[in-house]
C-alpha cells in the first residue's frame, strides 16, 4: 500500500469516524472502500457501449434448439430436472 495524506472538512471526518465506529474498521478502510467506489462507478460501461457489445454477440452462437425464444421456459424447467435442484 503507498501511504498518503488527505485533508477532510470537519463534517467529512466526522462522517468518516461514525462509518468505522459503525462497520469496526479503520478510517483509511472507509476511505479505502470510497475510492474504489469512485473507481468501479468511473469504469462502468455506457448505455450505448453496452447496447453495442449486445449487439456485437447476436447470431454468434449456432446450434441448440431453433424455438428457444419461444419455449424458454420448458427449456428452464427441463435444465432444473435434470440439474436436480429446485432451489
Amino acid at each position: 500500500m503507498v501511504r498518503t495524506q488527505v485533508q477532510l472538512t470537519e463534517e467529512q471526518a466526522a462522517a468518516v469516524r461514525r462509518m468505522a465506529a459503525d462497520e469496526g474498521v479503520s478510517m483509511a478502510e472507509v476511505i479505502r472502500q470510497a475510492v474504489e467506489a469512485r473507481m468501479r462507478a468511473a469504469c462502468r460501461p455506457t448505455d450505448a457501449e453496452i447496447r453495442r457489445r449486445a449487439l456485437e454477440v447476436i447470431g454468434c452462437l449456432k446450434g441448440g434448439p431453433g424455438d428457444l425464444s419461444v419455449n424458454h421456459d420448458a427449456y428452464f424447467v427441463e435444465a432444473i430436472m435434470q440439474d436436480g435442484r429446485l432451489d
